[in-house]
């Protein structure tokens, strides 16, 4: 089915990825050296959508300014969700702006264009809504669904938990008038409209809800230490070329004895200085210094970030403009990471520092460190556990 519009829910802020969230929405996360949202889109426009409908909220300058008015020759037209009711609620604010069938999709996670478009060829006129659906063994994180044989979704369940055959819900559906009706009709739950209790609310009522699976590739980031796996998958699929022969960009400059290891991403106005090593699977970030003779491997770097020379950095997570000390050591997980009350044990974190922390070098980091923004770290100081932003270290 051709569908020109796409309403890309990116409102959210992502609270159990704090302390990068701080300053930024989920949706702006890297994934690689691009953000999350940035691949939603780049998915979209290959699949054909001409017309980008981008809800909004929480830290909405952070996406207006990076994408202005267009993306790839799209337009973009941006509504805003003032306050975070609901998926459902971010859905019936951008109504108005489509007409006729559209598409609906989650802008934090990533769904390739194979996705959307077998969810776009599933839906029929007999259908209200069509779901992406995914053959995963562990769905309970996610939303589920349960299909007939005729292809038709028959219960649709948050974190389904009894045991049931559910697919993954993909967060990519074809709504038709009539879905949105069903939205608006279903009661909300603790003050929020949910867009799956509109979507149940269509099968009570008799209408058909489709189920669309798809061996497309989807990665989504929950967890601090999720972005290394989701910049990582997009290495192994293809979706970044990773290839060390080929990296980086005319702006970029590498020194002749430092090593590159693929596969690695260099943005632009990077610099990689005499003896460093970088790789595998390493994503820096546009305007990164990596100084003589450190290592970096297994990271994701964002932006303007400096590593030191003779630093160490493994499976490390950092936001932006972060300096990372001359000797200082991130060992590389597991390590125990503690998240709001829970802590989760033996992830594959060595680190996670937040935007604009400044270690002044010869810092160590146990495994599973997180460091909030603008946090001061004076040299020969040990880090454990999550410390608060702004925080000043001393030894």
């Amino acid at each position: 089915m051709s569908v020109d519009s796409a309403i890309v829910l990116a409102a959210g802020e992502g609270m159990r990825l704090r302390p990068l969230t701080k300053n930024r929405p989920k949706p702006m996360l890297p994934a690689a050296t691009k953000p999350i949202l940035e691949h939603v889109f780049d998915q979209l426009v290959d699949a054909g959508i001409s017309e980008l409908v981008v809800v909004v909220g929480y830290r909405r300058d952070r996406v207006q300014s990076h994408f202005g008015s267009t993306y790839r020759n799209v337009p973009i037209t941006y509504v805003t969700q003032e306050h975070q009711l609901g998926t459902g609620h971010a859905v019936l604010t951008a109504e108005s702006e489509v007409s006729g069938t559209c598409l609906v999709i989650n802008g934090d996670q990533i769904a390739d264009s194979r996705i959307i478009n077998d969810a776009l060829e599933a839906h029929d006129k007999s259908a209200a809504a069509t779901i992406a659906l995914l053959q995963r063994s562990n769905v309970e994180s996610y939303g589920g669904a349960l299909v007939d044989d005729d292809g038709t979704v028959t219960r649709i369940a948050e974190n389904p938990r009894d045991g049931r055959d559910y697919y993954l819900n993909a967060g990519v559906y074809v709504f038709d008038p009539a879905a949105f009706d069903a939205v608006r009709a279903a009661e909300p739950t603790f003050g929020e409209h949910h867009l799956l209790g509109g979507l149940s609310k269509l099968i009570d009522m008799g209408e058909t809800v489709r189920g669309a699976v798809s061996e497309g590739l989807w990665v989504d980031a929950t967890y601090p230490w999720d972005l290394l796996d989701v910049s990582f998958e997009l290495f192994d699929t293809g979706v970044v070329d990773g290839d060390s022969e080929a990296v980086g960009h005319e702006t970029t400059t590498v020194h002749d004895s430092a090593e590159l290891r693929g596969p690695v991403v260099i943005g632009r106005d990077c610099a990689i200085g005499p003896g460093a090593v970088v790789g595998p699977y390493v994503c820096l970030g546009e305007n990164t210094t990596v100084n003589s003779n450190a290592v970096v491997e297994r990271s994701v770097v964002d932006a303007d970030t400096t590593v030191g020379a003779n630093a160490t950095v493994i499976e490390c997570v950092t936001g932006t403009g972060v300096e990372i000390g001359a000797g200082s050591t991130i060992p590389g997980g597991p390590g125990d990471v503690r998240v709001g009350d829970t802590v989760y044990e033996d992830e594959a974190l060595g680190a996670l520092l937040a935007d604009r922390v400044t270690d002044r070098g010869g810092v160590a980091y146990v495994p599973g460190a997180l460091v909030g923004p603008e946090t001061n770290i004076q040299t020969g100081t040990t880090i454990r556990g999550t410390l608060a932003g702004g925080t000043e270290v001393r030894s």
